[in-house]
């Protein structure tokens, strides 16, 4: 992968069928398929940076990642399965498998800034390193899942996840080897959610 540009450094806009191909074929991994072995220190490291290059306008960085590995990431999600259990709520508890399967997980915390930008703008940037994420991670060769599910809105839950005032879960993104490889699913014909602005 390259470094970093610097500064200031010249990008040219080239074409790339390559990541046409590759786009055409994304297709996420199912979180409980995942498993060992995850991205190495120095793979996650380059798949932050990646994430981290996505449209933000103002420069305001209005996210940052809480990284759950290991014995850390069991830890925290023994801590989700005590606070559903402690409610008595069954379902949630059984949806912690696709947390707890995969080998890494990578939380995007939406962080707004108080800025000319508007918030909504600050948030569709966090959304954005999610889906960056995403793709990074499979470009890669590993399989990734961005998801949500209850922990995402639970005031305890981000409470033990270390979320601040003002911060939301934009997606935990599950990252791992695929078990088998995906299936195709079913998508939306673009033809059929176009029309053309005309005055």
């Amino acid at each position: 992968m390259p470094p970093p540009p610097s500064f200031g450094a010249a990008l040219p806009i080239k074409a790339s069928p390559e990541v046409l191909r590759f786009l055409a074929l994304r297709r996420s991994t199912s979180a409980v398929t995942l498993t060992e072995p995850a991205p190495e220190p120095n793979q996650l490291a380059d798949l932050l940076r990646l994430a981290a290059r996505v449209p933000d306008h103002g420069k305001l960085t209005p996210w940052r990642f809480i990284v759950l590995l290991g014995a850390d990431k069991a830890a925290f999600a023994a801590r989700l399965e005590a606070i559903s259990s402690g409610r008595g709520d069954i379902l949630q508890t059984g949806k912690l498998a696709k947390l707890k399967t995969p080998p890494l997980a990578v939380a995007v915390i939406s962080t707004p800034k108080v800025a000319a930008i508007p918030e909504w703008e600050q948030v569709l940037s966090a959304g954005a390193v999610c889906s960056a994420l995403v793709q990074a991670a499979i470009a890669m060769g590993f399989g990734a899942n961005w998801i949500t599910d209850w922990y995402s809105y639970d005031s305890q839950a981000t409470t033990a996840l270390g979320l601040e005032t003002g911060e939301r879960v934009a997606g935990f993104v599950l990252i791992g080897t695929p078990r088998e490889p995906p299936l195709e699913r079913e998508r939306p014909s673009p033809p059929d959610l176009v029309t053309y602005w005309k005055p």
